[in-house]
């Protein structure tokens, strides 16, 4: 069996979260991919949206997706949550799968800084979305050289959308579809998410 593991804050998930789901889906061959609305970040300053809202939008953005799971589990832990015990717990309950840990590229820069990043890249292998750069203005993704076998590349659109920018239009009454589902839009509209103080 191959696993998909995408976490994230997910404050709002929006329309570049998808592409990176449905890369991962047709890239990888996956048979299951569990997005996962992360808990207490340790790595996160600002605070995020409340947790039933995160998962609650996570679950309509990826609805109509059959093979998406939206997992809750470090949503429900105390303290700071580590993706190494998130794929240690996978591990004991899907024994004998193949995991494949969706990351973006700054993520996979920082990754030796990720508590036990060394067991990470023994239980799942390293998928890095990389943005395709239509400007030539970004750098070109170097991985780390201790990443070797575990890693491999995604490639999805270039869609130029960040949940803060999402965020801030909402604060200041603007719309937001297509950049978000219309579901997670009206959610937001309906629990009165990102207003302005």
């Amino acid at each position: 069996m191959r696993i998909g593991v995408f976490g994230g804050a997910f404050d709002p998930p929006h329309q570049a979260h998808r592409a990176v789901v449905e890369a991962a889906l047709d890239q990888l061959q996956l048979d299951q991919l569990r997005v996962i609305p992360t808990g207490q970040a340790w790595h996160k300053a600002s605070a995020l949206s409340a947790v039933e809202h995160r998962v609650a939008m996570a679950r309509l953005a990826f609805a109509d997706l059959a093979k998406v799971v939206v997992d809750p589990r470090e949503t429900l832990r105390t303290g700071p949550t580590y993706t190494v015990d998130t794929l240690r717990e996978l591990h004991a309950e899907f024994p004998g799968a193949q995991f494949h840990l969706v990351i973006g590229q700054d993520q996979a820069a920082a990754l030796q800084t990720w508590r036990d990043w060394d067991t990470v890249i023994r239980l799942a292998i390293i998928c890095v979305a990389a943005r395709p750069d239509s400007t030539g203005s970004e750098r070109p993704f170097v991985p780390p050289e201790e990443l070797g076998q575990h890693l491999r590349q995604l490639v999805f659109p270039h869609l130029p959308v960040s949940a803060t920018d999402i965020r801030q239009l909402f604060a200041g009454g603007q719309g937001v579809v297509p950049l978000v589902c219309y579901a997670v839009a009206r959610y937001i509209v309906d629990h009165h998410l990102y207003r302005s103080a």
